[in-house]
């Protein structure tokens, strides 16, 4: 058997390392070689392992390596217009997602997780729901080690975050529960229009039976919309405390669809609005798979908020500062937002394609805004004649002018509603750049209005 597998980040590697295991001639496409250590770390590895490597090849090498093969495994962000995919396509060699490839091999159940935001948030507490529960389980996939390298690994349960691009090409994959959380656009500078990105993401429900489970966000229209095309059994979850039929919170309680009570709220180490949403979410899938109510409620209790996902970074003077420089798209934003009462916004960086002017829904929250980066202008369009906007140079700038505007009580929130890669390398970076400026600030005591 013969592979072809498009790029050698992390998830050609593991793809490769999986398939040369099992005796496939694995041939590695490389458009981009990098210098870095890491990229010679990873091109040793494919290369011990006894797969040949073709980097910047041209269309006709493509098309030569392509020839004859039996299947092409692209990473994601591979665009449809390869020419390598182009030419699998013209001569009917299947295109296979590498979570096709690690379904088809998965010998315990996974339960998969995708929607715009809140997915690595609802993969991990999963997973922290069956661990407490005394259930074996790892997560994989988008939230960074590849599922395909996890298939062998001695637990009961796998949780997969699965993101656009990974659906995008995937028609084999089943999880026995699929997790269907809020849809709104993003990276459709990636997938050409929303109308795509949303049935992409529908992908993940396809291959589901009526022996299967898919939870979704009752409160989304497309995410309804997916669980009315799939086959499995659907369970919805909502914000709204009069959804009777949904999972939901009723008078200060986490409840399952049938009334049952999950947890109480008081009981949770943090409850801001998105934090309960994606709470119902998780403990429905982790009921789904043997998690018990004690194991929901502990991990309930004991989760920690992920980093640069509206992570306090202190408190000074009666104001709070956070940093969720993960949200990088306009609605994480606004979720972001709408979890506090007054707010200092510091958003920009650079757009993905998106209407920035949905940011405006949660006007009546933003004492001011703060615009940085490449979409500066586009943020401070989005909030004229709602809230008052200074612009800043530099992140530095940015956080000094949010404390001249921010008044006791409120919270001075960094979330972008844009990607990073204008002055940073990812979204991490950004975060712990704002981190650094806010502590350093707070160190030499903020500066008077």
């Amino acid at each position: 058997m013969r592979a072809v597998v498009i790029g050698l980040a992390e998830t050609g590697v593991a793809v490769t390392r999986r398939l040369r295991g099992e005796g496939w001639q694995v041939t590695v496409l490389e458009d981009a070689p990098g210098a870095s250590h890491a990229y010679a770390g990873r091109l040793a590895v494919v290369s011990e392992l006894g797969a040949r490597v073709l980097e910047s090849p041209s269309p006709d090498a493509m098309r030569t390596a392509v020839s004859g093969a039996d299947c092409v495994v692209p990473s994601p962000l591979v665009r449809f217009d390869h020419a390598a995919l182009r030419a699998a396509r013209e001569a009917s060699i299947p295109v296979r997602s590498e979570i096709d490839l690690a379904g088809e091999r998965a010998q315990v159940p996974i339960v998969a997780v995708t929607g715009t935001n809140g997915k690595t948030t609802v993969t991990t507490l999963t997973v922290a729901m069956l661990v407490e529960s005394g259930r074996r389980a790892v997560a994989a996939g988008n939230v960074g080690r590849p599922l395909i390298d996890a298939v062998g690994d001695p637990v009961d349960v796998l949780v997969a975050e699965v993101s656009s691009f990974q659906l995008a090409c995937s028609e084999t994959f089943h999880p026995q529960v699929a997790v269907v959380l809020a849809i709104t656009p993003d990276h459709l500078d990636w997938h050409g229009s929303y109308e795509r990105y949303v049935a992409d993401k529908a992908r993940i429900g396809a291959c589901q039976t009526s022996d299967d489970l898919l939870v979704f966000d009752a409160d989304d229209a497309d995410a309804s919309k997916i669980a009315d095309q799939t086959r499995a059994r659907v369970v919805g979850f909502s914000r709204r405390a009069d959804a009777e039929g949904r999972a939901r919170e009723l008078d200060g309680q986490l409840i399952a669809p049938d009334g049952t009570e999950i947890a109480a709220v008081a009981g949770m180490r943090r409850a801001l609005v998105h934090d309960r949403t994606n709470a119902l979410a998780a403990a429905i899938a982790a009921f789904a798979v043997g998690a018990t109510a004690a194991g929901i409620r502990a991990a309930l209790a004991s989760y920690a908020t992920l980093p640069h996902r509206v992570a306090l970074v202190d408190e000074a003077g009666g104001v709070s500062w956070y940093d969720d420089s993960k949200a990088t798209n306009p609605d994480a934003a606004v979720r972001a937002v709408e979890s506090f009462d007054s707010v200092v916004l510091l958003a920009g960086g650079r757009n993905k394609g998106l209407d920035l002017r949905v940011l405006a829904r949660a006007g009546n929250r933003v004492r001011g805004v703060v615009a940085f980066g490449e979409a500066g202008p586009e943020i401070a369009d989005a909030f004229r004649g709602v809230a008052p906007v200074v612009t800043a140079a530099s992140m530095h700038d940015a956080v000094q002018a949010a404390a001249r505007m921010a008044e006791p009580g409120d919270a001075v929130l960094l979330s972008p509603a844009c990607a990073s890669f204008d002055a940073y390398a990812n979204y991490a970076e950004r975060g712990d750049d704002f981190a650094s400026e806010v502590r350093n600030l707070l160190a030499e005591g903020a500066p008077s209005r």
